[in-house]
């Protein structure tokens, strides 16, 4: 039989990002497996869900999963009461309660408690009724979902909560259209995956800049990759080539004297990791305009499938997966179909049909990466088991990612 600490040690965790109006990342809601239940054999739940986020928390890291942005962790009522979040940070942890929570006395107290620590205390899928006023008025975040209450019960929740000093967040929020009509209506906090949609509205010109990227790429991607031409592109934007030769001079290369041409840094790359780096820093650059959680997105996707490749037998193509998945949201960085875009890139038959979300077994990889990344075990684990791969173990390399990311990307910016 499988233990609670077997199961603990599968690591499943999931987050989805929440952002501020101006689309920079705020925090994220941490998700554990289906609300713990599938996780354990224990007649209480409650404690087996005190149990399994205290370990995750000191297994993972808080900061590690979010990269220092806010963490916002369910709470139910038994688990607000048994005064479970005070073992957590007060300066990252965002004690959500869910909905089901009721305003009884304990609730209340523990609430205080919290408070009285400095917790951040958020309502989760809000829909006013006069017995939660004493929770609202402890309350610093209000969580309204998009989906399930109408544009006029958004606006008067709106017009009657932030007089009162509340911030407001809008979740499940999933088109441009939807983000910018609650920021409109002084939502300043959202939760969704509107940020990794394309706004395709007529055909445009692609910026400049974003083309010098772009060249970059079909350069790097070119079965007949020619050096010279790659390196006279890097040499025509000094931020590139300061960022080639500030990696080459590196300890991860432990040279004895130091690099000072291009040409000498490509060389000593070599063609995967030069192919790895042009587009990992072109992706960047192509999303200047764009939120940064776009980017990390894009780099978590990559990561975990570069780390998964040996696992189905493909660990020869570890930079080609790696490109999948940084490659999965170009759509949205550029504001173009896909398809368009992947037009103008060589890359390999199986890895464009598994990013224009063809069938295939690839394209399978691929999703399972996407339902992994929003939390959806379900979705995660038939795929998982349709490619011979255990979920526990696709779950921890999810984690590394994240925490690879962290370490590359989010401390530089």
């Amino acid at each position: 039989m499988t233990t609670s600490t077997d199961l603990l040690d599968q690591r499943f965790v999931a987050r989805q990002p929440i952002l501020d109006r101006d689309k920079n990342i705020y925090g994220y809601e941490l998700l554990f497996r289906s609300g713990f239940q599938n996780y354990f054999d224990f007649p209480d739940q409650d404690k087996a869900a005190i149990r399994l986020i205290a370990d995750s928390f000191l297994l993972f890291g808080v900061e590690e999963l979010t990269g220092g942005a806010k963490a916002f962790v369910n709470f139910t009522a038994e688990t607000l009461t048994m005064d479970f979040g005070t073992v957590l940070p007060p300066d990252y942890a965002v004690v959500e309660l869910l909905e089901t929570v009721e305003a009884s006395k304990q609730t209340l107290d523990a609430c205080r408690r919290l408070k009285d620590l400095n917790f951040t205390l958020a309502l989760d899928d809000f829909v006013y009724r006069p017995e939660l006023s004493p929770l609202l008025e402890l309350a610093d975040i209000v969580k309204v979902d998009v989906l399930e209450t109408s544009l006029e019960e958004q606006l008067h929740l709106a017009q009657t909560l932030l007089p009162q000093g509340k911030v407001l967040l809008a979740e499940k929020v999933e088109t441009l259209e939807v983000f910018e009509r609650t920021r409109d209506m002084g939502y300043s906090l959202f939760q969704g995956y509107f940020f990794c949609h394309p706004v395709v509205l007529t055909r445009r010109d692609i910026p400049t800049f974003k083309l010098h990227y772009l060249k970059m790429l079909q350069q790097v991607h070119d079965p007949e990759m020619d050096f010279q031409d790659l390196s006279r592109t890097i040499r025509s934007e000094i931020s590139l080539s300061y960022k080639l030769l500030k990696y080459v001079n590196s300890a991860a290369f432990s040279l004895r004297h130091k690099v000072r041409s291009i040409e000498q840094a490509l060389a000593l790359i070599g063609e995967k990791d030069i192919k790895i780096w042009v587009s990992l820093l072109s992706l960047t650059g192509m999303a200047e305009d764009k939120p940064s959680e776009l980017v990390v997105c894009s780099l978590v996707r990559a990561r975990a499938c570069e780390m998964m490749a040996p696992l189905i037998n493909a660990a020869s193509r570890r930079a080609e997966f790696f490109l999948m998945g940084l490659f999965s949201l170009l759509d949205a960085i550029l504001d173009r179909p896909l398809e368009e875009v992947l037009a103008e890139i060589p890359i390999p038959d199986d890895v464009r049909d598994a990013l224009l979300d063809k069938e295939g077994r690839l394209g399978d990889f691929l999703r399972m990466i996407v339902a992994l990344e929003r939390g959806d075990w379900k979705r995660m684990m038939s795929l998982a088991e349709s490619l011979g791969l255990e979920d526990a173990t696709m779950a921890n390399l999810f984690v590394e990612s994240i925490r690879w990311v962290n370490l590359l990307y989010v401390d530089e910016h």
